[in-house]
């Protein structure tokens, strides 16, 4: 019922074009300017992108249709090359629906259309009209209650997967989700490669709907010229950069070498997106210090303990050993090197004994009284070493409290020995 439907709209479309066709042969013909064309031969192939042109003429003109999809349907022809209505006659001047007209004779010009009716063994039918300009948009040919009739495939084959707008559209929907969501609000910085990447992918999808749907109306061609190349945008450049600001300034010991080299980072992305005219940008780069000169797990700034305005860390020697800290990997020359001094998970140096002095400045880390630098091992073997343990011998009496430094000079070779063993008592648990 269906053919049967299609081929009585064909025979009325026919007849309306007043020269009735010969339906056991092809057939192309429509009004030219109000008479009637018809094409003593005609032919269509489909090319390796699966566009499918028809071809029709006679000795001195031809006329060509072309669209995307091998597949029923109506494709509004213009702007973009794989839906095309092309006239060229006698003298070689080309017509094409792509033409823009010029402004003086149409702002607004119907460019046309084919519908694609049938497909019946590599055969094809259906209707078309158009108004296709020259080059100079001042002269125009048109095409009104045009059809084609079995016109035979000659070239190419019909693709197993055939593509339509439907499909681009789709394609267009997935590729535009992932390309928002390479600056989601929930991103704490935006990738400038993930953002070009998904952008580039969204802008080849964008360009190929136009192919499939068309894009008569320039909607398709704006989105992509929106997208600006896919240029990453410099307020993006600047909301990462207030971002990794933020972090910077307040980070601690232990966050802060990374925080400063992701600040510097984002400070240079925004030069090379937004500009740096006054120099202002490269100027707090010049003034930073990401770095930690002696490896310590202490970042140079933080080894500024006197405070100079000026940022001098060669006046800071805290074991007063001719090293500034900022280049002593023991700060306190208490023998623990200051890296692997106690730390949190953060990595942020702690205060063992709660002193107010942090272990890696401070000479006796457990507050025993008795030097760090003479605290080796793990006396009692409960896995705390002596420098930080306060019951060395884990006799339940505190180092503190044995007299383990009688002269109070943070060496405990006066410690009290009372059985007189050898042992001090604050090692001694008999």
């Amino acid at each position: 019922m269906k053919r049967l439907a299609i081929l009585l709209v064909t025979i009325l479309t026919l007849t309306s074009c007043g020269d009735e066709v010969e339906f056991n042969s092809p057939a192309f013909q429509g009004n030219r300017e109000y008479g009637l064309w018809k094409a003593e031969f005609t032919s269509a192939s489909i090319d390796e992108n699966g566009f499918l042109t028809f071809r029709a003429g006679n000795n001195i003109e031809t006329v060509s249709l072309t669209i995307p999809s091998v597949a029923v349907g109506t494709y509004i022809l213009g702007d973009v090359n794989s839906m095309e209505g092309r006239y060229v006659d006698a003298g070689g001047t080309a017509y094409s629906t792509n033409n823009r007209p010029d402004s003086s004779v149409s702002i607004y010009p119907e460019y046309g259309f084919v519908k694609l009716d049938e497909i019946n063994n590599n055969t094809f039918t259906g209707t078309f009209e158009f108004l296709a300009f020259d080059e100079s948009g001042l002269n125009s040919i048109g095409y009104n209650e045009g059809i084609f009739f079995r016109v035979p495939l000659t070239s190419g084959s019909i693709p197993a997967v055939v593509i339509t707008c439907d499909d681009t559209e789709i394609d267009v929907t997935s590729t535009r989700a992932n390309y928002l969501s390479t600056f989601s609000s929930t991103i704490e910085y935006i990738d400038a490669p993930s953002y070009a990447n998904a952008c580039n992918v969204y802008s080849e999808a964008l360009l190929f709907k136009s192919d499939y749907c068309g894009d008569v109306d320039g909607a398709i061609q704006q989105q992509i010229s929106d997208l600006n190349n896919c240029v990453f945008p410099c307020n993006f450049a600047v909301q990462n950069r207030l971002t990794a600001q933020a972090a910077f300034e307040t980070a601690t010991i232990g966050t802060y070498i990374d925080a400063c080299e992701i600040y510097r980072f984002y400070l240079e992305q925004q030069i090379e997106f937004c500009g740096d005219d006054e120099g202002s940008i490269q100027a707090i780069i010049d003034g930073l210090d990401c770095n930690d000169d002696d490896s310590d797990g202490i970042p140079n700034i933080f080894e500024n303990f006197n405070g100079d305005l000026d940022g001098n860390l060669d006046d800071d020697d805290t074991d007063l050993d001719g090293i500034p800290n900022y280049l002593d990997d023991d700060d306190d020359g208490d023998g623990i090197l200051t890296i692997n001094e106690a730390k949190d998970v953060d990595g942020n140096p702690i205060d063992t004994d709660g002193n107010t002095e942090v272990d890696y400045l401070d000479d006796d880390d457990d507050g025993d009284g008795v030097f760090t630098q003479f605290e080796i091992g793990d006396t009692d073997g409960d896995g705390v070493s002596d420098y930080l343990d306060t019951d060395d011998d884990d006799d339940t009496i505190l180092t503190i409290n044995e007299n383990a430094d009688p002269n109070l000079d943070g060496n405990p070779a006066d410690a009290l020995d009372t059985d007189a063993d050898g042992i001090p008592d604050y090692l001694d648990n008999m």
